[in-house]
């Protein structure tokens, strides 16, 4: 695909956030016109960055990840394996924006908790956790079982541990897998499975690496329970639209032209570079480990990959810096605006519920790993399954998430009344899915959630929760939109398996 389809797809994808957003935003909550234009602007931003970074995962990242879990098959050295797998795992994790951004939501939550320490459990967790994935793949171990045992592990840990602490830790899960960490670890597992020649191993390592972050917080919850008490917000994060409209400029006092207009976004270019750079720099150190002792790649193949990862760069800190500096503004005071006005119930409640519906339908499309993982399954499938059809049916398991979040936001009850029915659901539904759908399902778990989501939508709920007094359990949304795909794409299984008459 070239650079001009790719662009085409994206603004497909973007655009109707931004006219959902546009539209509410004018007609409905007056926002000012300078927010509305930085958010424009920003997703001007974002579809230029997304398409530059989908272009360097192509030509980059995906091979790299192809050519590494293949050279590391063929060694036929399980230690080697192993320890690579965990150090790909941790140095990548530690290195994701997406985490960065994370563990410093929770220390503002939760004073008693170390950033660093943080971090550094979600790393390991993804670490062993990636090995794991890995030593089931060439050690054929039954991934639904092992998902299972998994989940089950996780359900009981979330009942032993801080009750507050449930949605953290699913969250966790989801923010693990951003747009650096996904397409290499999803490109791994294709490698190793191109050498093995098993198309139904090709998917499930991203399913089974999004449990082990889970798994490592629930248990740094259990070490500090005796000092976790429930989150205290002490600074209101609430926001007047008239006096936002007044500060900003409004649309009657011309705000649009304020000379302020680009400093959201020139403000944050050198931090956002620098977040980028780090989040790439292990995947280069990787890289160049890797040609020197294992894949001894042609000088021509390494300028290629070297000039994907130069593409993703630049994508990457482009696409940020337009979902930060436009998109998370507008993003809260939508939010806010509709979950003051939903306290009255009526018809308010339901555009806030309709709006979080229109919102993930089309916002999980907008997501730079799902992008790739749905080319992925397309190629590798010989087609067989579209990927537009992979695309409706996880936007309608987003849209779900992000409605149930934002009536749990407003409402105030616990996530647990969520979260358990629905894993059960896609335990349940694993016995009668097909394989390569259940594995597809668990890997889109992690990908829906990226950093779209961990922004706008995070920071949309965020702004409708805290009207009602329920800004301090904002954790979980993230969790709900990784728990929807489960569900959703092995539904798409069974609904394959029963018209083909195959499939396990």
């Amino acid at each position: 695909m070239n650079i001009f389809e790719k662009f085409k797809e994206t603004a497909i994808s973007v655009l109707p956030v931004m006219f959902i957003v546009l539209g509410l935003g004018y007609f409905a909550a007056k926002m000012p016109a300078l927010v509305l234009g930085r958010f424009v602007f920003g997703g001007v931003l974002l579809i230029l960055g997304l398409t530059v970074f989908l272009l360097g995962v192509d030509l980059g990242i995906q091979p790299f990840g192809e050519r590494a879990g293949a050279a590391l098959t063929e060694k036929r050295n399980l230690t080697l394996l192993l320890i690579s797998a965990f150090l790909i795992g941790f140095l990548v994790t530690i290195a994701e924006p997406d985490i960065q951004v994370f563990a410093a939501q929770v220390k503002g939550y939760y004073t008693m908790v170390n950033k660093l320490t943080v971090v550094l459990a979600i790393a390991f967790g993804v670490g062993i956790f990636l090995l794991t994935g890995l030593l089931r793949s060439v050690l054929h171990w039954n991934l639904k079982i092992l998902l299972l045992i998994f989940y089950l592990i996780l359900f009981a840990l979330m009942f032993i541990c801080p009750s507050s602490f449930g949605g953290v830790a699913f969250d966790s899960g989801g923010a693990t897998t951003g747009p650096m960490t996904v397409p290499f670890i999803l490109a791994l597992g294709l490698g190793i499975s191109s050498v093995r020649a098993e198309k139904d191993d090709s998917f499930g390592l991203t399913g089974v690496t999004s449990v082990g972050p889970v798994m490592a917080v629930f248990i740094y919850s259990l070490v500090l329970r005796k000092v976790i008490a429930d989150p205290v917000v002490t600074e209101s994060i609430s926001v007047n639209i008239s006096e936002s409209a007044a500060a900003s400029g409004g649309f009657a006092s011309g705000g649009f032209a304020s000379a302020g207009f680009f400093s959201p976004f020139t403000s944050i270019i050198l931090s956002i570079a620098k977040e980028a750079a780090l989040s790439l720099l292990p995947l280069i150190v990787l890289f160049a480990v890797f040609q020197i002792f294992l894949m001894h790649m042609t000088m021509r193949q390494v300028i290629r990959i070297s000039i994907g990862f130069i593409y993703s760069f630049l994508g990457l800190s482009v696409f940020l810096v337009g979902v930060n500096g436009g998109f998370m503004e507008a993003g809260r005071m939508l939010g806010t605006f509709l979950g003051h006005q939903a306290q009255s119930g009526g018809w308010w409640f339901i555009l806030l519920i309709v709006t979080g519906l229109l919102i993930g339908a089309v916002v999980v499309c907008a997501e730079p790993a799902v992008w790739v993982l749905t080319d992925q399954v397309e190629s590798i499938t010989g087609g067989t399954i579209k990927r537009k059809i992979l695309l409706l049916f996880l936007s309608t398991g987003a849209a779900l998430a992000i409605a149930l979040a934002l009536w749990r936001g407003v409402q105030g009850f616990s996530l647990r009344w969520i979260l358990i029915p629905g894993y059960a659901i896609a335990l349940i539904l694993m016995i009668f899915s097909p394989k390569l759908f259940t594995a597809i399902a668990f890997d889109s778990g992690g990908v829906a959630s990226g950093p779209i989501t961990s922004t706008f939508v995070l920071s949309f709920t965020l702004g409708a929760a805290s009207c009602s007094g329920n800004g301090n359990d904002v954790f979980g949304v993230i969790s709900l939109v990784a728990m929807t795909p489960l569900i959703v794409i092995q539904i798409l299984g069974i609904i394959y398996k029963n018209k083909t008459g195959g499939g396990k």
